[in-house]
């Protein structure tokens, strides 16, 4: 398992940080995020055209960079470190990933480039309204209508850029079944026929997410009818270790900010920092953030290797970071003072991402469960 960055990754590092803090200022992100997409088209034009992040860990035959989950964790923790509000989450984490861990070859084929190449923006769908992240609580069916076509009826609740996406990766199961079996994926065009999408009112405005409605929606398959519990339970243990390499990047730059506004900050002719209690505040911080990174450096890692653990160890990355997260914007706030919660002030912005974040995937409880899973206990 890698515990190093390479020169090359360092590098990588430090080119998008620069970019993002050109592109994505908090400037950007208070105006995009009280947009109804979101995000803005030209500027995901220029974050692909330029960098090409969204084929990152997509293989050159299908037109990606063809990188390990080790620079999308880089890259995702460089945009949670800058807040960045566009769809990339949705569209390379989630969908991507399914279609990696679930399509055929020709499916492959047809799908990936257009998102390699940012001209796709997608999305996974597979969370309802009963807000249960395990696969047992899929209900929307899918009733097959001959020719390879099928028919999806049902709510999906909770998906990211749901209601922009150009193309949904739907999980449904056939009529009848429950739990893991009859499971399968599908792929909807964002604008299909019975297809309602609704944008709903969250927390975090700066990562949007929808209700969507399927009225007898026709669909394709994507991989083996049946068979997709597997590669759905892969893509979802994958995004929790992305998702917590996104969540240490938010929660560093917060660390750094509590930090420079106590050296700022004075009271009794002192700066703040200087106070013992201020100190002890400040390691425990750098303790649990440094910890949270570590291990979701360590999940990105594992997820590179396939590691057998990868269930166990991203579960643990996800709950640690979730957890890491929101104490750190606590802490922040706090330090800040009274105006720490304002909305002028930009802290409240990491604070409500790190609350949306430690929910989306599930909560640290449910991520414990599954690593205690993971390890058999």
């Amino acid at each position: 398992m890698q515990f190093a960055f390479t020169p090359e990754q360092s590098e990588f590092r430090a080119v998008l940080r620069r970019f993002l803090a050109e592109h994505s200022p908090t400037s950007a992100v208070r105006k995009l995020m009280e947009t109804e997409a979101g995000w803005d088209r030209e500027g995901w034009r220029a974050l692909n055209a330029q960098l090409g992040l969204t084929g990152v860990h997509i293989p050159e035959e299908y037109g990606g960079q063809g990188f390990s989950f080790v620079e999308l964790g880089i890259v995702l923790e460089e945009m949670g470190r800058a807040l960045l509000c566009a769809p990339y989450f949705a569209t390379t984490v989630l969908a991507a990933t399914a279609i990696l861990n679930a399509a055929t070859e020709a499916e492959k084929g047809e799908l990936l480039p257009p998102i390699a190449l940012g001209d796709t923006i997608a999305t996974l769908a597979f969370t309802e309204p009963n807000g249960r992240w395990d696969l047992g609580g899929i209900g929307m069916t899918a009733t097959p209508l001959g020719s390879g076509r099928f028919q999806l009826d049902g709510e999906k609740s909770f998906v990211l850029d749901g209601h922009t996406a150009d193309l949904i990766v739907v999980a449904a199961r056939r009529p009848g079944s429950e739990g893991e079996e009859g499971l399968s994926l599908f792929s909807v065009a964002g604008n299909a026929p019975g297809l309602t999408r609704r944008a709903l009112k969250v927390i975090d405005p700066t990562r949007k997410q929808a209700r969507l409605t399927f009225d007898g929606v026709e669909a394709r398959m994507l991989g083996e009818e049946g068979a997709a519990a597997g590669p759905l339970t892969l893509t979802l243990t994958q995004a929790a270790a992305c998702l917590a390499n996104e969540m240490v990047g938010g929660a560093e730059r917060l660390r750094e900010s509590a930090l420079d506004y106590a050296n700022l900050r004075v009271q009794f002719g002192r700066p703040i920092a200087s106070f013992q209690a201020m100190k002890h505040k400040q390691a425990d911080m750098l303790l649990e953030v440094q910890l949270a990174m570590s291990a979701a450096y360590a999940a990105a890692s594992a997820a590179t290797e396939d590691d057998p653990e990868l269930t166990a160890i991203a579960s643990l990355a996800k709950a640690g970071a979730s957890e890491a997260y929101v104490s750190t914007a606590k802490h922040t706030i706090q330090i800040h003072g009274g105006i720490g919660f304002t909305w002028d002030n930009d802290t409240q912005l990491w604070f409500r991402r790190a609350v949306s974040s430690g929910l989306f995937l599930g909560d640290p409880a449910w991520h414990r469960e599954l690593m205690l899973r993971g390890w058999g206990v």
